[in-house]
């Protein structure tokens, strides 16, 4: 039996999403509105990304290099199996969701993996966590710059623009702030460790403000005329399954190599979840407004189960697991 502690379903950031989603689809903004809001979202993306760049930490990377072989099967997870997944479900299951819906599935499916919740529930579960604050930090550092790329190359028909014509605002948008936030890190990384909690609430406030803009536009077109309430549980039927797949595949992947327990967990957790942080903005900055919508349904969806999936797992993986260090999740956070 799961103590509530376990349950991350009243999370406020959850239900600040489910909110967002809710206002944008009720009072969407239109006009002038929109304009303004679409340039605060802009701003607060290429802020948010800045201050990811201020965050890396480059000794974090490099101490876990000598884990090579389990942060090779992680990203090969997260951006390989993933989208090999993806493509096989849509190609065999079409008719079920419209063409929307499953370019949102696909783009999930690209993302890179949680940093916070990945490292937090390997320590819940006794992994290690310093595994999987290095493949965390890896896997968001290469999703800047591949997520993009792979969606141009994978989506581009869908996402209504030639792979070449969305590079200005990839590097615009997302990759030079980051870059420059980086490259500041060494007059601004105090700066940031003392004002973590605002700094984080500035992230889920830009998140909230791309998922806000997303559902405005798409209830502006019409988005919950087509999709029907058979459709989402159509949608989260099939999430359900790629998450099944993919939790099944990493378990199996690790005893097949020989992995301990712990770099397993890290190898389960890190290597099935996808970001909703990252996903939300860079959706933004590359899908046109019309279909951003049926784009972001998806990813909600799938950060929310992905979280109770996680915590029954963590739970069980906790009960087995010898007894290690306390939990180091706040730290890292």
């Amino acid at each position: 039996m799961l103590g509530l502690k376990s349950l991350p379903a009243l999370d406020p950031f959850l239900l600040g999403l489910v909110t967002a989603a809710a206002l944008g689809s009720l009072i969407p903004c239109q006009g002038g509105w929109a304009t303004l809001a679409q340039a605060a979202t802009t701003l607060a993306i290429g802020v948010m990304f800045f201050m990811q760049g201020v965050r890396l930490s480059r000794q974090a990377i490099l101490a876990g290099l000598a884990h090579w072989r389990l942060h090779l099967a992680i990203l090969a997870c997260t951006f390989v199996l993933y989208p090999v997944l993806g493509l096989t479900l849509r190609a065999v299951a079409t008719p079920l969701l419209p063409a929307s819906l499953w370019t949102g599935v696909i783009f999930l499916c690209l993302l890179p993996s949680t940093v916070q919740s990945s490292i937090a529930y390997v320590s819940i579960a006794r992994g290690d966590v310093a595994a999987a604050v290095c493949a965390a930090t890896a896997s968001n550092l290469l999703g800047v710059l591949l997520t993009p790329v792979l969606a141009a190359l994978v989506l581009g028909t869908h996402a209504g623009a030639a792979p070449l014509s969305e590079v200005g605002k990839i590097a615009t948008h997302i990759l030079a702030p980051f870059v420059v936030g980086h490259l500041l890190r060494p007059w601004l990384g105090d700066w940031a460790a003392r004002h973590k909690p605002i700094l984080t609430l500035s992230d889920r406030g830009s998140i909230l403000l791309a998922v806000y803009t997303a559902f405005s536009a798409a209830a502006l077109e019409g988005i919950w005329r087509q999709v029907t309430p058979v459709m989402l549980l159509t949608l989260l039927a099939v999430e359900a399954l790629l998450l099944a797949c993919v939790l099944t595949a990493t378990t199996l992947l690790s005893r097949r190599i020989g992995f301990p327990t712990e770099d397993e967990i890290a190898l389960v957790f890190c290597g099935s979840k996808k970001s909703l942080a990252s996903g939300a903005p860079i959706a933004s900055v590359i899908f046109p407004a019309a279909t951003l919508g049926g784009v972001i349904i998806p990813l909600v969806l799938f950060h929310q189960m992905q979280l109770m999936v996680a915590a029954a797992l963590a739970r069980r993986y906790a009960r087995r697991a010898p007894d290690q260090a306390q939990t180091v999740a706040e730290a890292v956070a």
